[in-house]
């Protein structure tokens, strides 16, 4: 059994990494087997701030070999170290999940003595579990970089998702405050994995190999780059690696380093990001379209009010014709009324007091809309910023806010802004 010392060092150097909602596997139950990873029985909560807690999420050890400048667990840093045995982890699993505790395991690890060695150990984990302990419930395992394909490659087999965390978005700030990884070093298992996948489907084989595909996570405000480049490293790994998340976590400063930020970026620079994240794996929007290269996005706006207040030669639509490419990027309406809309125009004209109940956010969609021909919003851009920003101050037409009620969690989660 796992001593209670060793427990609250590893999970607690495992806290920083927000990669693991668990989503998306089809693991079913066996017989004689426990657990269940299938999508609808693997259930997920979320903390104030977005983190995932539905999982037991721990390190398998936090001895690294490795000096990232912005990790607490890093070689030169005078904290208590501990590794736990691949029995302590499966024991553990077990008796939290009989107690429903949890619905599955995010396992990660410092990198011990070597890559390699570390894969190994991780390997044996979720083969045991899987194995010897009949455990079918989720498992999300974070990847250890330069380690053999070979080790990777079996681990998918037993995991249902894998991650490589990117960190940081250039290959520059990684040699700065990560000198041992590189980009290739994360890329490369990311598409072996990602080929790996799609053989498989094709092969049709028989078994699992990584049911819920691959995430990553980039921490934001530890180096210079702007959000413009952080949305078009996550458009990239989108599409050509079909990930199914970027996380992002803005940075804290848990350790000193004369390289490091002294001071927090904050969690809306954070919020926008994820905002903007949404409009381009639901909305249609490119990563050109959100934000210029160099910029941030906007703190003011949401970025899809942002975007409309800067081609507002495009407004106002007819909510009666506009097809759903265009409604999906009308400020106020989200992905399910945008549907709701399509779907009620084909019997009846739309006014707005059927938008009203609908749910649409008046508020905003007002000024870049029109009904049946009548427009009720601000009739020039100054007019309309000036109003979206007031609405915001009062909160009469407050932007989307992640997980503060269980209304606006369901928008957050199905990207609705």
């Amino acid at each position: 059994m796992i001593s209670e010392e060793k427990l609250k060092i590893l999970t607690e150097g495992a806290k920083y990494d927000v990669s693991c909602s668990s989503s998306g596997s089809g693991r079913k139950n066996t017989p004689n087997g426990m657990g269940n990873g299938f999508a609808a029985g693997c259930c997920h909560s979320f903390t104030p701030d977005g983190r995932c807690v539905s999982l037991l999420k721990i390190l398998m050890s936090n001895d690294c070999i490795y000096t990232c400048k912005y990790c607490p667990n890093r070689s030169d840093a005078d904290v208590p170290r501990a590794t736990a045995t691949a029995d302590e982890i499966c024991t553990l699993t077990l008796d939290f999940y009989k107690r429903n505790y949890i619905e599955g395991l995010f396992l990660s690890s410092a990198v011990v003595k070597s890559p390699d060695f570390t894969m190994e150990q991780l390997l044996v984990i979720v083969k045991k579990l899987r194995t010897v302990y009949r455990f079918n419930g989720y498992i999300h395992l974070k990847g250890i970089p330069r380690a053999d394909m070979g080790l990777i490659r079996e681990a998918a087999r037993y995991a249902d998702r894998m991650s490589y965390n990117i960190e940081l978005p250039s290959e520059r700030s990684l040699k700065l405050l990560a000198p041992q990884k590189s980009k290739e070093s994360l890329l490369l298992p990311m598409r072996t994995l990602t080929a790996e996948r799609q053989q498989y489907k094709l092969e049709k084989q028989k078994g699992y190999f990584l049911p819920a595909g691959q995430t990553t996570q980039m921490i934001v405000g530890a180096s210079p780059e702007a959000d413009g480049q952080i949305l078009r490293l996550s458009q990239s790994l989108y599409r050509g690696m079909g990930l199914k998340r970027v996380y992002y976590s803005s940075y804290v400063p848990v350790v000193h380093d004369s390289l490091l930020p002294d001071l927090p970026v904050g969690q809306l620079r954070e919020h926008r990001l994820y905002q903007a994240d949404w409009l381009l794996r639901f909305y249609g929007f490119s990563a050109e379209e959100i934000a210029p290269e160099g910029e941030n996005l906007s703190l003011e706006f949401d970025p899809k009010c942002a975007w409309a207040l800067r081609n507002m030669h495009l407004f106002p639509v007819e909510i009666n014709r506009a097809p759903l490419e265009v409604l999906l990027r009308i400020p106020g309406i989200g992905a399910r009324s945008a549907y709701k809309i399509t779907e009620a125009r084909r019997h009846a004209t739309i006014t707005f007091d059927r938008l009203k109940k609908m749910r649409v956010v008046l508020k905003r969609a007002k000024h870049f809309i029109t009904c049946d021909g009548k427009f009720f919003g601000a009739k020039n851009e100054i007019a309309v910023r000036g109003l979206l920003a007031a609405a915001e101050i009062n909160g009469s037409a407050q932007q989307l806010s992640l997980f503060s009620t269980p209304q606006t969690a369901l928008s957050a989660l199905t990207g609705e802004l």
